[in-house]
């Protein structure tokens, strides 16, 4: 099966940087689709960011001008870029993906196991 590797949380202090990065392996033929979600406790699933592997780029508008993702394609790495960060933007961070993992496959949703970002005020 597809594996997602996520790491790059942590605590932050309010206006502080991080960059988390999310490493897939396993079966893979291609990638389709990477994105970042989070959720905080009482709060649904947000989708924060999404980048197709041709480079088309979407943002949640609380993270416009602060986030930036990126991805490269060769390593099936995508990577989220945090400026500017609040507490507002503490929650865990999900990496999730569409891909197949053969030419004739379907395509499959696949997630990471979360990571922790912490913003204190």
């Amino acid at each position: 099966q597809v594996q997602l590797v996520e790491s790059g949380g942590g605590l932050v202090q309010t206006g502080g940087s991080l960059r988390l990065s999310c490493a897939a392996s396993g079966r893979i033929f291609r990638i389709s689709v990477m994105r970042w979600y989070r959720q905080a406790p009482g709060k649904q699933r947000e989708l924060v960011a999404a980048i197709t592997r041709g480079g088309s780029t979407n943002y949640a508008d609380s993270v416009k001008g602060r986030f930036s993702i990126s991805s490269d394609n060769a390593k099936n790495t995508v990577y989220l870029q945090m400026d500017s960060l609040e507490p507002e933007d503490t929650a865990v961070y999900y990496c999730n993906l569409d891909a197949t993992t053969t030419a004739w496959g379907t395509v499959r949703d696949y997630w990471g196991q979360g990571t922790q970002v912490t913003v204190s005020s």
